[in-house]
């Protein structure tokens, strides 16, 4: 956001981006990729080992379909009784400050690929995802919240209030 305020200091024209409001108490760290427009970590709730994470990603309006996001991470969450993510996950659509918005959320293994396009994949049972996929003029971002259960229940409230925050400016 400080670059928009510098290039509006300049006069260049600056394009619109998805903007939000992460709560206060989830740690914001350095983005890894260029993809990558936001990182947070959400602390872990007792009992669990480790923390949360929630990443927002953008593609240069590109990144799939809605459908194609949703089977992908249908496929990053795997059921310990065999059943498949697609038959147990919810996914819906709603309007979010005028913004079309599909949510997803799935509880099992986390199976996801360690890295993009890596053999490697996590094994993480107790699991839950909870991701969305916001349509703009500019192309999809995409947001992917990950732990533990606990930890994700923990945090249910303040995502929600900061699925709330987003808008498109």
């Amino acid at each position: 956001m400080l670059l928009s305020l510098l290039l509006s200091l300049a006069g260049a024209v600056v394009p619109a981006t998805l903007t939000f409001t992460a709560p206060p108490a989830w740690t914001p760290r350095a983005v890894t990729s260029m993809m990558r427009v936001g990182e947070f970590v959400l602390p872990m709730a007792d009992g669990d080992l480790e923390d949360g994470s929630l990443v927002i990603y953008f593609f240069g309006g590109t990144g799939g379909t809605v459908q194609a996001n949703l089977d992908r991470w249908f496929g990053q969450i795997a059921q310990p009784d065999g059943r498949q993510t697609k038959d147990v996950a919810t996914a819906s659509s709603q309007f979010i400050n005028g913004l079309s918005v599909t949510l997803f959320d799935a509880r099992g293994t986390y199976v996801a690929e360690v890295t993009p396009g890596s053999p490697e994949r996590f094994n993480k049972p107790g699991y839950r995802m909870r991701a969305a996929v916001i349509q703009t003029t500019g192309g999809p971002y995409f947001i992917k919240l990950v732990g533990p259960l606990k930890t994700i229940a923990r945090w249910d409230k303040e995502y929600e209030m900061f699925l709330q925050t987003v808008n498109y400016k």
